[in-house]
C-alpha cells in the first residue's frame, strides 16, 4: 500500500511539474526572431491618378502574352507590343532608368543610385500569362482577354497573376520619377518572359547581374498576400514569403515484353507501374513542423491564444495533435511536408495491345529540409524489388534558401505592408509554388515573396483559374506599397 502510494504520488508531482512547465511556456510564448519594422521611417508614397492606372492594367491585360507549354505556340510579337505600351504609357520611369531587352523578351530596367556604395534592391513582376483552358472561355463572367473594367475591378487573365504587379510597379516609379525623387540607392526592375513556363528569362537575368557585379540587398517578388481569412485566426494576416519549395517531377517506367491483351500474362507493365505508383504515393514524407512553416504557425498561434497558443508552445507534449490537425487541410500540410502527386500516366497506344513500356509522372514540391536526392531515395525505397525504372524528367530544382526576418530589407517591406493593414497579423511563410524571384539569389542577400493584395481563400483560387481580376482597391493598395517601399529603400 506504502509503494502504491508512492508511485501515486509521484505520479502527481511529474503531471503538477508538466503542467507548470505547459502554463509557463504558454505565458510567455511570443513568435521568434520576426521584426516588426517599427523602427523604420516610412516614406510616403506621392499621389497618382488612379482611374488612369485601372485603364492601364486593362489596357495591359489585353496583350495577350501567354506562354504556351510548347513556346513554339507563344506569340513573341506580344511581347514586343507590351514592351512597346509600357514605354509609351511611362514616359517618365524610362526616363529614369536604363532598358535592357535580352533576346528571349525578358526586361531589365535600372535606376541609378546616387551613391554608388550602397548595395541596390530588386523588384520583380513578370510579364507572362496562362492560356485559358480552351472551351472555358464561356465561363468568364467577361472576355478573359478583355481588360473590362467592371464591379470595381480589372477582369482578364494576369491581371493578379502578375500584370498587376507589373503595372503596380511601374505606376509607382512613375508616380516617383514624376515627383522629382531621386533614389540614393540603385533599384534594379527585372520581369521575365516565360515564369509561367520555367523561369529560364529569370535565369538569364540573373546571369547578367552577376556578371555586372549586382549584390541587391534585397529581392521582393510575388508569392504571397495578405489573406484576410488566415486559418487559426480566421482574420487578416500579412503574410510574406521568405523561401520556396524546390520542384522536380520524377518519371517511373516499366518495361514489359508486350504483346496482344488476349493473352495477358500475370504481370503486365501497367499493372508493375500501378503497384509502384501506388507504393510511392503511400510512403508520403512525414508531416514536420519546422522551417518557414512552424514560423508561420507561432505568429498565428500568439494572436489567437487559448488551446491553440499552448499546444504550440508546447510542442514537446503536443506536437503529434498539431500534426493531426495539420494533416486535415492539404494546402495547410504543403507548407509542412514534400508533396507527392502522381499526375500523368502513359501506356499502350491501343486497348488491345499490352505495352512494353508504361511510365508514370510524379511531380513533388520539395520542402526546404529536403533534396532532391532524399526525394529519388525514398523513391527508390518504396518500389523496392518491383521491375521499374526511375529517373528525373530533367534536373530538380532544390528548394531556395530560407531569407532573413529580421534584415534590413525585411522590415522595409513589413513597414511598407503594414501601413495599410496595420491590425493584421504579421507571419513568414513557405511559398509551396515557385516564382522567378529563386533565380536572384546569386545575386541578393534575401528574396521576399509578397505582393500586398488583400484576399479571402476563395477569392484566391481564381489565380490561374476562372474570373482572374484585380479589385480597384488592391490595386490601389498595392501602387502605394510599391512606392513606399522603393522610396522608403532607397530614398
Amino acid at each position: 500500500m506504502a509503494k502504491g502510494r508512492t508511485i501515486l504520488l509521484g505520479g502527481i508531482a511529474i503531471l503538477a511539474v508538466a503542467a507548470g512547465v505547459v502554463a509557463v511556456r504558454t505565458a510567455t510564448f511570443e513568435p521568434r526572431d520576426i521584426a516588426d519594422g517599427k523602427d523604420v521611417t516610412l516614406a510616403p508614397a506621392p499621389p497618382f491618378d488612379l482611374n488612369a492606372a485601372v485603364q492601364h492594367l486593362s489596357a495591359a491585360a489585353q496583350i495577350p502574352t501567354i506562354s504556351h507549354q510548347d513556346p513554339a505556340d507563344n506569340q513573341i510579337a506580344e511581347w514586343d507590343r507590351l514592351h512597346s505600351w509600357l514605354a509609351a504609357t511611362y514616359p517618365a520611369a524610362h526616363k529614369a532608368m536604363t532598358r535592357t531587352i535580352l533576346p528571349n523578351r525578358t526586361l531589365i530596367y535600372h535606376w541609378p543610385g546616387s551613391d554608388a556604395s550602397l548595395a541596390p534592391i530588386i523588384v520583380m513582376a513578370h510579364q507572362d500569362v496562362v492560356p485559358v483552358t480552351e472551351g472555358t472561355e464561356g465561363d468568364w463572367k467577361y472576355p478573359p482577354f478583355s481588360g473590362a473594367i467592371a464591379e470595381n475591378a480589372v477582369w482578364g487573365r494576369g491581371t493578379v497573376d502578375d500584370k498587376g504587379s507589373l503595372i503596380g510597379l511601374f505606376e509607382a516609379i512613375e508616380a516617383l520619377a514624376g515627383a522629382g525623387f531621386q533614389p540614393k540607392r540603385g533599384i534594379y526592375l527585372v520581369s521575365g518572359h516565360d515564369e509561367e513556363a520555367g523561369g529560364s528569362g529569370a535565369v538569364s537575368a540573373a546571369q547578367k547581374l552577376k556578371a555586372d557585379g549586382v549584390e541587391a540587398i534585397f529581392t521582393i517578388d510575388e508569392g504571397s498576400v495578405v489573406l484576410t481569412d488566415t486559418p487559426v485566426i480566421d482574420g487578416p494576416a500579412i503574410m510574406i514569403g521568405i523561401g520556396e519549395k524546390g520542384y522536380g517531377t520524377l518519371k517511373v517506367t516499366a518495361n514489359a515484353p508486350g504483346g496482344h491483351s488476349s493473352m495477358p500474362p500475370a504481370q503486365t507493365g501497367v499493372t508493375t507501374l500501378a503497384k509502384a505508383v501506388l507504393a510511392i504515393a503511400d510512403h508520403p514524407f512525414p508531416l514536420e513542423v519546422r522551417g518557414p512553416g512552424a514560423s508561420m504557425l507561432e505568429a498565428l498561434a500568439a494572436k489567437k491564444g487559448g488551446t491553440t497558443r499552448m499546444a504550440v508552445a508546447n510542442r514537446w507534449l503536443f506536437a503529434p495533435l498539431l500534426r493531426r490537425q495539420i494533416a486535415a487541410s492539404a494546402s495547410t500540410a504543403a507548407a509542412f511536408h514534400t508533396t507527392i502527386a502522381p499526375t500523368m500516366l502513359q501506356g499502350s497506344p491501343k486497348e488491345n495491345v499490352l505495352p512494353q513500356s508504361a511510365n508514370a509522372l510524379i511531380n513533388y514540391r520539395i520542402a526546404p529540409w529536403n533534396s532532391s536526392a532524399d526525394v529519388m531515395a525514398r523513391a527508390k525505397e518504396a518500389v523496392g524489388d518491383l521491375d521499374v525504372d526511375l529517373s528525373w524528367v530533367k534536373p530538380p530544382r532544390e528548394p531556395s534558401r530560407i531569407s532573413s526576418t529580421n534584415s534590413q530589407g525585411w522590415k522595409w517591406i513589413v513597414a511598407a505592408a503594414r501601413a495599410d493593414a496595420p491590425d493584421a497579423v504579421l507571419t513568414p511563410t513557405l511559398v509551396v509554388a515557385g516564382t522567378d524571384s529563386r533565380s536572384m539569389e546569386p545575386v541578393s542577400k534575401d528574396v521576399y515573396r509578397f505582393m500586398p493584395m488583400h484576399v479571402s481563400l476563395k477569392e484566391a483560387a481564381m489565380i490561374h483559374g476562372t474570373n482572374e481580376h484585380m479589385a480597384v482597391d488592391s490595386f490601389k493598395r498595392m501602387i502605394d506599397f510599391y512606392a513606399r517601399l522603393i522610396a522608403t529603400a532607397t530614398g
